[in-house]
């Protein structure tokens, strides 16, 4: 980590604190928008409207909203097949060590204990099942307990084709709402957690991408249509 890198009680680590170039053009990032009683982290986000309900919060003084949007060459099919295993985050989510169900085999309301890797500030997380819908491709958590100081994270992932005429991609949009730790800043924990989201998606695009290359590529050698 660079000698001059900012120091908290959070910000132990910078991770990737800038995505490679590729990756920056298929990602935004946005923060809190105010409205009378709820806020969104969404702005001028492409994502559709009944995707970007889900992306409202109640946020208190003494939190912070943000979220991030990562485009996606691949089906929603295969993206959706990642994002929907509660069960296994760690396919995707490198910070995730070990993951296993305490109650519940996969539906809403199901409990997790996922073990993070060293280097974080935090050991382990127990987090719960809120939303699991596999005709919208709408998934949400909120952390329940556990040894970190991310208090009343609740995260919500929505994900659907991104229409830009580009062949079958997709767009994930994964938004958060979570106290902010004595001590810190709301701009230190958004900095923080938005850095731990990005690298999620960041890795969930490569494995879903070299998934369909590798469908594609067997069906094109078996001229069979694509059907991941």
């Amino acid at each position: 980590m660079p000698s001059n890198a900012p120091q908290s009680s959070v910000l132990l680590h910078r991770i990737n604190p800038s995505p490679a170039p590729a990756a920056a053009a298929a990602m935004t990032a946005t923060t809190c928008r105010d409205y009378p009683t709820k806020r969104t982290p969404l702005l001028a986000c492409p994502v559709p409207e009944a995707a970007a309900l889900y992306h409202t919060y109640a946020v208190g003084p003494n939190q912070c909203c943000s979220a991030m949007v990562q485009r996606i060459d691949a089906p929603v099919s295969t993206v959706w097949s990642f994002v929907r295993r509660f069960d296994n985050p760690q396919a995707y989510k490198h910070f995730v060590k070990s993951c296993h169900l305490l109650a519940g085999g996969g539906d809403v309301g199901t409990l997790r204990e996922i073990r993070v890797v060293s280097g974080l500030p935090a050991s382990n997380s127990t987090e719960r099942l809120e939303i699991l819908d596999d005709e919208r491709h709408v998934i949400s958590f909120s952390v329940v307990g556990g040894d970190h100081r991310l208090a009343n994270y609740r995260s919500v992932t929505t994900i659907h084709p991104s229409g830009d005429g580009e062949g079958e991609g997709t767009v994930v949009v994964e938004s958060y709402v979570v106290d902010v730790p004595p001590g810190n800043t709301k701009e230190e924990t958004c900095v923080f957690a938005d850095t731990i989201v990005r690298c999620n998606l960041q890795s969930l695009s490569q494995i879903s991408q070299n998934l369909s290359r590798n469908i594609n590529d067997d069906n094109h050698i078996n001229n069979k249509p694509f059907s991941p």
